[in-house]
């Protein structure tokens, strides 16, 4: 045999190291997959491994949870084409020196833009490229069983022993029955007991990762097939449930008119209280409407309620009550006493006594003594109950119908409605419109009463307060994987317990006879990280033992020396 060939062999039978046999050990509790130091390979196929590699590191997915989380920012601050198209016009009027980069940066539609997507579909794919591997892993450790207790079972993080005159192998049988009551996993080896409990936390760890797509999928779901529409319903009307009938409709990007649930509700009645008196006068104190609902084509009329956070539920959609507020009913008569306009006309609060304002456009008109067609408009404030005027408007001083006034002032001309461009029904162009003048030359106004009648000048015909009703504005939202993103934020919140909270760790039992003939007795353990919790746990597992394996009495072998338990928790620098 050469001299190479004899080193080589006595290299081989070298006897390992405890410090290595214990790093060993604690390197065999981690399951993170080792990541790379650079490329692997040569040419297109090692660069592409190399970048699959770092997109599914952990560094990489917290660094695009990062950006996602930056990304959303300039969808709370910048007003989204999607969710308010008149917001956006007014920001671009409002900001006309930053149109041009908030528009090349796609800052108005933040959620469907390319860049946000992109980071969205990596995150997405990092974390399945993560987790899959982890779950491999992790299959096998379930697999596996304990690994062989170290040489030197005194220099691990826990350690105990005492000597006992049981035999080494009750001392074994004891220590595996008392683990396996446990729950760790046990498995016998050459004058030693191997015990491993915990394995639950890597276990979190997938838990919470998968969780995480979960919720990024049932985002991805609901922004894509969700449907939003609110309308505003007067009492003893209506509302179906199709595009149609809504006021403003928000649709997602793969919406579909189908998928709108059919059913159609008829506003009975809307109830409001209010605080009467002390320091939370009207103060809200409850608010209700009571519908009638059918379901279907021909579903059967049934009486429901919908409150404020108690939402109506058909098919998989949801009816909100948002708010409520007072539509005056005026009729308008021309010069020769024809009635031309009657309707109940909706007024928007603009303050939490409801005080109101609207507008009221009669394009029937009249004509004026040169034969012209004039039409009539009124611009309308409402108030339940009058608190007095200023700065030419009136005040409410409670939300109630204590003492309604309307006030009205006159306009006409064209009100604009045949142009075919979209307008503002609660505001009135005046812009092709001149207005009504008292005799002293003033824009003629007047404050009605219910039942009051106003006169306009140049015998153009007259206006009366008919009297009040009530409206309600209801949001009815199509939502799909709710359900899915609420299920996955518990498992997120459960799975990240229990990785946090789980501590993974080994304990090893051996039992000898000693030159004197008395079974010595080891105990030691090893966590995945440090804990204060291991030295306390092995304690109470020795205790528990030590009642079947009791330290030998005075006068035995042993000697009185060595007739104490005790655990030890190695210095930091004293190990290995």
């Amino acid at each position: 045999m050469s001299t190479t060939d004899k080193a080589s062999t006595e290299a081989s039978h070298e006897p390992v190291p405890a410090d290595a046999a214990e790093a060993a050990a604690g390197s065999q509790l981690s399951t993170a997959p080792v990541e790379d130091g650079g490329p692997v390979g040569i040419g297109v196929t090692g660069w592409a491994r190399w970048f699959w590699r770092q997109l599914t590191s952990m560094r990489v997915a917290l660094i695009l949870l990062f950006l996602l989380s930056l990304g959303a920012i300039p969808g709370s601050l910048v007003p989204q084409t999607d969710v308010d198209a008149l917001k956006v016009a007014q920001w671009k009027k409002d900001h006309p020196s930053f149109v041009g980069v908030a528009e090349a940066l796609q800052l108005f539609d933040v959620y469907s833009s390319v860049w946000f997507s992109a980071i969205y579909l990596l995150l997405f794919v990092s974390l399945i490229g993560c987790i899959i591997p982890r779950a491999w892993q992790f299959v096998g450790q379930l697999r596996g069983r304990p690994p062989a207790a170290p040489k030197r079972l005194d220099r691990l993080p826990a350690h105990t022993t005492w000597r006992t005159e049981r035999t080494p192998d009750e001392v074994l049988s004891y220590a595996r029955t008392m683990l396996g009551r446990k729950r760790f996993r046990t498995e016998a080896g050459s004058a030693h007991v191997a015990a491993e409990k915990g394995y639950l936390r890597e276990a979190g760890n997938l838990v919470f990762h998968v969780a995480l797509i979960v919720m990024l999928v049932a985002f991805a779901w609901g922004q894509y097939f969700k449907s939003e529409g609110g309308k505003l319903v007067l009492r003893g009307s209506g509302f179906s449930n199709t595009l149609t009938q809504y006021d403003d409709f928000k649709p997602g990007t793969l919406f579909h008119p189908d998928d709108l649930p059919p059913f159609s509700f008829t506003l009975d009645r809307f109830d409001a209280t209010y605080e009467m008196s002390g320091p939370q006068r009207g103060t809200p104190r409850d608010f209700k409407a009571y519908v009638t609902l059918s379901e279907g084509a021909h579903g059967t009329p049934q009486k429901r309620e919908i409150q404020v956070n108690e939402p109506l539920e058909i098919d998989g959609s949801k009816v909100y009550l948002l708010g409520h507020g007072y539509a005056p009913i005026i009729s308008v008569t021309d010069p020769t006493g024809k009635v031309i306009y009657k309707d109940a006309v909706p007024v928007l609060p603009q303050d939490g006594n409801l005080t109101s304002t609207g507008a009221v456009k009669v394009t029937d008109g009249y004509k004026d003594k040169d034969g012209k067609q004039e039409q009539l408009g009124f611009n309308a404030v409402f108030v339940p109950t009058f608190a007095g005027e200023g700065m030419g408007t009136m005040f409410s001083q409670f939300p109630a119908l204590l003492n309604p006034q309307l006030m009205l002032n006159a306009w006409h001309g064209s009100l604009g409605v045949d142009s075919g461009l979209p307008q503002n029904v609660y505001r009135l162009d005046t812009s092709k419109m001149e207005m009504f003048k008292d005799a002293s030359g003033q824009q003629f106004k007047q404050k009605l009463a219910p039942g009051d009648t106003m006169t306009l000048p140049d015998g153009a015909g007259t206006v009366k307060f008919e009297g009040i009703e009530r409206w309600a504005t209801f949001s009815v939202t199509h939502q799909p994987g709710s359900g899915l993103a609420l299920a996955g934020a518990i498992a997120a919140i459960a799975g990240l317990a229990g990785s946090l909270f789980i501590q993974r760790r080994r304990i090893w039992v051996r039992a000898v006879t000693g030159e004197d003939g008395v079974t010595v007795v080891e105990m030691a353990g090893l966590g995945r990280s440090e804990s204060a919790r291991l030295p306390e746990e092995l304690a109470e597992l020795a205790a528990t033992l030590h009642e079947q394996a009791p330290t030998a009495t005075p006068g035995s072998p042993a000697g009185p020396a060595d007739s104490s338990k005790r655990v030890e928790e190695t210095p930091e620098g004293e190990r290995g």
